[in-house]
């Protein structure tokens, strides 16, 4: 994984909320998107780290303005390097729980405690949102297409049944968490997760969450181009080991 200098704030306030989980924000030029997310996410949860990967925007700014854990690449590194910074400190800051949660307002708030329940109850080590089993709003149905495709590929590839495998959503044991290791920078990084959970043997289980489709995410959203990319990308990091 390339590496990139980081930049941290000082501390946030105390908030309401279980300081034993962590929700952890990648953030790419999210500024007009990230306020509302991190308004929803402060209200019940203390620690929020928000790492913003380079952007050009304000959003370091507006995450500065919510006084969470606001943490900054100077270069862009993609969104695998963001969570892996946002897990490493959140790591050595004693969570206990890390949910990893879009900035773009795409997931719900509400299903952040369904997806930690099953991980703070020791019955699995992760906790893998899936909109197949839950539901979405204003999918197109090409993307629908894209992300069945993936999910037959990551069974042939990973070899692990699961039946959403390009959801950013889920929730992580700090075992797991400690464990697991991303060295996909980019997109792949979904993929390369469901392989170490196989390889690792982690426990885990799947939990319907709902994910909300707008024009603006769908824009920033992936290609089929970009997913032809992604399997490439876990080919050759498969193929360099």
């Amino acid at each position: 994984m390339d590496t990139a200098p980081v930049e941290a704030s000082p501390p946030p306030p105390t908030r309401p909320g279980n300081p034993d989980v962590w929700v952890v924000v990648a953030a790419y030029n999210e500024g007009k998107r990230l306020g509302e997310t991190l308004r929803r996410l402060c209200e019940r949860y203390q620690n929020v780290v928000v790492v913003d990967d380079g952007s050009k925007d304000d959003t370091r700014e507006v995450a500065l303005h919510h006084r969470v854990w606001a943490l900054r690449h100077l270069i862009n590194c993609g969104q695998g390097a963001a969570l892996q910074t946002g897990i490493d400190f959140a790591l050595a800051r004693g969570a206990q729980v890390l949910v990893t949660f879009d900035a773009d307002g795409q997931h719900r708030l509400d299903d952040i405690e369904r997806l930690v329940e099953p991980v703070q109850a020791g019955r699995v080590e992760v906790a893998l949102g899936s909109r197949f089993l839950g539901g979405s709003v204003d999918m197109p149905r090409s993307r629908w297409l894209v992300l069945k495709l993936g999910v037959l590929f990551t069974r042939l590839f990973s070899r692990i049944k699961v039946s959403d495998t390009h959801n950013g959503f889920r929730a992580l044991s700090r075992r797991a968490a400690q464990t697991i290791r991303i060295t996909q920078n980019r997109m792949a990084h979904a993929s390369e997760i469901l392989d170490q959970i196989r390889q690792h043997d982690l426990s885990f289980c799947e939990v319907p969450v709902v994910i909300r489709y707008t024009e603006d995410t769908l824009a920033k959203g992936q290609s089929s181009w970009n997913s032809l990319k992604i399997v490439a990308e876990l080919l050759l990091g498969r193929w360099v080991r």
